[in-house]
């Protein structure tokens, strides 16, 4: 019996994460403390089709609170109404060699996502390919098209945007570096090469957000939070380092009280409040429903979190919460 082609990208999928997991090992932070329930009304919100490749990787939220989502395997773009419904955008083209030869993973993935006032959306796409790696631009109404080309020997993950700047900013887990390029699109230039964006052996840089001046990055093989000041110029300064021993960090969010953030833990199956003093504790787990979270996002205290089921390959979804003032 021949295999259906949305079931073997999931085979070539969790094979190709397994790595991951053999990497990072799935505990909490060792300074992680318990925390008295910053998050309520917990539950899940979306379910998604796990056979159809829909593992949610990395989310916008529109004014609404809708929220426009990846789906990792199957290349696509998704939006998520308020009720939950689930409503397919676009889906990216595929590499004719079926992108075996992504870098670190070995199939095609479409990744960061973020939109500008307009309803513009922007959406990262990492294949192995030079005709199809990089940035790609999703108008209403339009099919996507690649404004920005990326290094094909590379793998395009976290995607922000400073509007004030006009700039995006993406980091690339393999090669270590933050590109920026205007939101026009055109050519990438390399923002920022510093060793604290490099992996150890499987993915480095990975989320990105914009916020008071700054590009704060995570790593996920360092399980490091850095900041990375936006000089004049759009120079990059030198990271700092906010946090650390965050194993497994993916995306983050910040909460909207000075640096606070919270953060996804992908194999460690966990969501972590990160203090401006880089203390951590930890607000989620997989008895909130939690499977491998990857992204989170915040429309005022309204909490989305996705989560890819990467590990578990059993029920990618949304989560939604509320979250505390400070405690």
């Amino acid at each position: 019996m021949r295999t259906p082609r949305s079931m073997r990208s999931i085979k070539i999928t969790m094979s190709a994460i397994a790595v991951l997991a053999s990497v990072v090992t799935a505990a909490t932070p060792a300074n992680a403390q318990l925390a008295g329930e910053p998050l309520t009304d917990v539950r899940i919100a979306t379910h998604f089709d796990l056979s159809a490749g829909q593992m949610p990787e990395n989310i916008t939220l529109l004014p609404d609170g809708t929220a426009d989502v990846t789906f990792a395997a199957s290349r696509q773009v998704a939006q998520i109404t308020p009720q939950g419904a689930t409503r397919i955008l676009a889906t990216l083209p595929a590499p004719t060699d079926g992108g075996v030869n992504t870098p670190a993973l070995g199939f095609p993935l479409a990744t960061g996502i973020v939109h500008t006032s307009d309803g513009t959306v922007y959406v990262l796409y990492a294949t192995g390919t030079a005709d199809l790696t990089g940035l790609w631009r999703l108008r209403p109404g339009q099919s996507p098209q690649r404004i920005a080309a990326l290094p094909a020997g590379g793998l395009p993950n976290g995607l922000a945007l400073d509007e004030h700047g006009e700039q995006l900013y993406i980091t690339d887990s393999v090669l270590g570096t933050v590109w920026s390029v205007p939101v026009t699109g055109g050519t990438v230039t390399a923002w920022s090469t510093a060793p604290e964006l490099a992996s150890t052996g499987f993915l480095g840089a990975n989320g990105a957000k914009v916020h008071r001046g700054a590009l704060w990055v995570t790593n996920l093989d360092k399980g490091t939070l850095l900041r990375i000041p936006i000089r004049p110029g759009n120079r990059a300064g030198t990271p700092q380092v906010r946090a650390s021993g965050l194993t497994g960090i993916d995306d983050f969010a910040f909460t909207g009280h000075g640096d606070e953030v919270l953060a996804a833990l992908n194999a460690p199956n966990t969501v972590v409040r990160i203090h401006p003093n880089g203390t951590t504790t930890t607000v989620l787990d997989a008895s909130n429903g939690l499977q491998n979270p990857t992204s989170i996002a915040l429309h005022g205290n309204n909490v989305y979190i996705l989560n890819a089921a990467y590990f578990t390959a059993t029920d990618p979804n949304l989560v939604r919460a509320r979250l505390h003032s400070h405690q």
